[in-house]
């Protein structure tokens, strides 16, 4: 055992400790501190720019930080098998859509992820992986799309395929990189609810969901991660951390949240002379 150094515990998920990304001479992020226990579901939100995926990439062991140290699963980063590791975790990306063969099936698309391959070629699958494809497919509400080709599929078709396969290998890990991103009022409403339904599964892992906006937290999502210019503005349990002064300074914007019914809802505090309405003669009235 190293002298002085912090051993991972394993009954930490996550363990991120004064961890900094420096590259190209520009912190991604800086001296972040973030620990993710069992059972907890986590929110990573800031805007554009505040090191969300940085953050995500240490958390799917496939960046290492500059400084400081990174803990997943309970294995320290540059002392394990990253392959490996990754094994452990789901993780669901545009990056990854950016992978899909666009002619592979949906039920392919998620079936590789058993072998950690994107795009099927001489893997053989047994009836226990395409059982749980499917379950996970028809867990997702996309059991139908099972003989589709990924790339007629729409954005929200897309990213529920995503998060089956995310799911496929059982992962002790599910990191969810703006799953709801893209997609119309009525997509982002079911996939929230969807995740609402996962988030409560006892069996679920830990989750992770990185997103810019509040009305995209599903309920039951505990704790929240806020970040600005790659630095930590907030953390803790949900309510405590989203809250109108904390998310004013993460957007540097005058912003009123509102909580009810365990959902969230942002909009920007602007002074009452600063609309005075639409011009004289413009035609314009409220529908």
């Amino acid at each position: 055992m190293d002298v002085g150094v912090q051993q991972p515990d394993p009954d930490l998920v996550i363990d991120v400790r004064q961890a900094t990304v420096t590259r190209g001479g520009k912190d991604l992020i800086r001296d972040v501190d973030w620990r993710v226990e069992l059972d907890e579901r986590w929110v990573v939100l800031g805007p554009n720019g505040a090191g969300k995926t940085t953050l995500l990439n240490l958390a799917a062991a496939r960046l290492h930080p500059s400084r400081g140290t990174v803990d997943v699963l309970g294995e320290r980063l540059g002392r394990v098998d990253v392959f490996e590791l990754r094994t452990r975790i789901g993780l669901a990306t545009v990056a990854l859509h950016d992978r899909m063969p666009p002619e592979e099936s949906v039920l392919d698309a998620v079936m590789t992820a058993a072998w950690s391959v994107v795009g099927r070629f001489r893997e053989s699958y047994d009836a226990l992986d395409l059982r749980r494809a499917r379950a996970l497919l028809d867990q997702l509400g996309v059991a139908g799309l099972a003989d589709r080709v990924y790339g007629t599929l729409s954005e929200g078709e897309r990213k529920r395929v995503q998060i089956a396969r995310a799911l496929m290998t059982d992962p002790e890990l599910l990191l969810l990189d703006e799953p709801a991103a893209g997609l119309d009022l009525g997509g982002r409403e079911d996939l929230v609810r969807r995740l609402a339904e996962l988030a409560a599964d006892p069996d679920a892992p830990a989750m992770v969901l990185v997103t810019h906006h509040v009305e995209e937290i599903p309920p039951g999502f505990t704790h929240a991660l806020l970040l600005r210019e790659g630095g930590v503005v907030a953390s803790g349990l949900v309510t405590d951390t989203i809250t109108s002064e904390n998310l004013s300074k993460t957007f540097d914007l005058p912003l009123r949240v509102d909580y009810a019914d365990g959902r969230f809802s942002a909009r920007a505090v602007f002074a009452a002379s600063s609309f005075a309405g639409p011009p004289a003669g413009s035609g314009w009235a409220p529908s």
